[in-house]
């Protein structure tokens, strides 16, 4: 049997740990630059609060119902996911955990008899929100797919089922099937689903009763297919190992107000490089790939019938050798950058993505260029150790500047209780 594990709404969850009056009480979690509403409490959506709405939408209805609203706190979130996703490892066999987002794992059950299965969902379920006080539901299928229809059907049924859902039979995945509505299916998107009803398929069980080349021809080739099997109970997704190292980093923001000026681009390129090499120093890797990209604001049209988010413009250079060097990723962004700035444009966001990494242990170097000199990588390292103990960038480059007035806006986010000395929470 395989499970997945899926925190409550995650965000919220954070949010209340470290302020318990806020239990029962409606609390929502803004995205990047407090846009769009991406975590409610059972408590807002039963007020009626939408998923992903823009927060000036539903900003009257929060007002009016004395909704509490954060700003997102990632390093918070982030910490008390690695806590969850730890409580998890230490309760099951090396191997068993695989963690497939934030908030979600799946787990490898084979290992936990079927009949008591039940009783160790719930010893789980009862360790990981003692250790770590936050609140999850658990779905246990034969496999991936059927483990996510019954981990919908405990977030669903929250009170009657103790948030545990296993299915362990026919007759109950069948009845699952029945309940859950194609677009609810783990993989289907909002195209596939909208298809899948012009064939008189409304319900995940009418999609299972399919047949295979019906999926194949259907649903995408292989994809389908799997997708079917694995809704008529079969398994066609294994655990997946840990990915250790990343093959791409980006880093990405959208700015805090509008941006006309090169100098703010300027900061914030440098900014996302600095962080950019830092992950890749992290994982040892040396890149010889720099991509940057603009997102400019849209022209306002009153005719429009649709959301323009803007026009995006991006540039690619390749380094003459693979570098972590801090210096060399911000000379190459700025570079590509002020070739795509225009004066006079309006700038909503900005990026760099790195790519074609190397080993940092086995540098390739060009015959025509000089090498990177050894104390200079000495340098990243100090920078690196002392910016992790004390926070806060307490060493960075000129170029990031000082202001950084671009800043994403997060008027509403609240402590880092777990990551920072002058954030704990205060007891008494």
């Amino acid at each position: 049997m395989q499970a997945i594990v899926d925190c409550n709404s995650f965000y919220c969850s954070c949010e209340r740990l470290f302020q318990p009056q806020l239990l029962h009480q409606p609390v929502v979690v803004l995205s990047n630059n407090d846009g769009c509403i991406v975590s409610r409490s059972d408590e807002a959506k039963t007020l009626g609060i939408s998923m992903a709405i823009p927060y000036f939408q539903a900003k009257d209805m929060i007002e009016k119902n004395k909704v509490h609203t954060f700003s997102s706190n990632y390093h918070l979130y982030g910490d008390l996911s690695w806590r969850v996703m730890e409580t998890m490892r230490s309760m099951l066999p090396p191997g068993c955990v695989e963690v497939y987002s934030v908030d979600e794992a799946f787990l490898d059950l084979t290992h936990v008899p079927v009949a008591t299965l039940q009783d160790y969902c719930t010893q789980l379920k009862n360790k990981i929100e003692t250790w770590t006080g936050i609140s999850v539901s658990i779905g246990v299928a034969p496999n991936k797919v059927l483990s996510k229809v019954a981990n919908r059907l405990a977030k669903k049924y929250k009170v009657q089922k103790n948030c545990i859902v296993i299915l362990d039979s026919t007759k109950k995945i069948q009845a699952a099937l029945q309940h859950t509505p194609v677009e609810d299916i783990w993989g289907v998107g909002f195209q596939y689903s909208e298809k899948l009803k012009t064939y008189g398929i409304h319900t995940a069980y009418a999609l299972s009763i399919k047949d295979l080349n019906w999926g194949k021809r259907f649903l995408g080739g292989v994809v389908g297919m799997r997708l079917i099997r694995e809704l008529k109970g079969f398994k066609s997704h294994g655990m997946q190992a840990p990915r250790t190292e990343k093959k791409m980093i980006a880093t990405t923001r959208m700015f805090g107000r509008e941006v006309t000026e090169w100098q703010e681009i300027e900061e914030a390129l440098a900014t996302y490089a600095t962080r950019a090499t830092e992950k890749l120093r992290r994982q040892h890797s040396a890149a010889r790939g720099v991509s940057v990209f603009l997102l400019k604001k849209a022209a306002i049209d009153l005719q429009a019938t649709h959301y323009n988010r803007g026009r995006q413009v991006s540039g690619y250079a390749q380094l003459d050798n693979p570098s972590q060097l801090t210096p060399d990723i911000i000379k190459a962004a700025l570079a590509i950058g002020r070739s795509l700035f225009e004066d006079g444009a309006v700038y909503k966001k900005a990026g760099i993505i790195l790519t074609d990494f190397v080993p940092d242990i086995a540098l390739q170097t060009n015959l025509f260029v000089a090498p990177a000199d050894g104390r200079r990588k000495k340098l990243m390292n100090v920078i690196d150790n002392m910016n992790a103990a004390y926070r806060g960038d307490i060493l960075k480059f000129g170029t990031t500047g000082t202001q950084k007035n671009w800043k994403m806006r997060s008027e509403k986010r609240s402590k880092r209780y777990t990551t920072r000395w002058d954030e704990l929470c205060t007891v008494r």
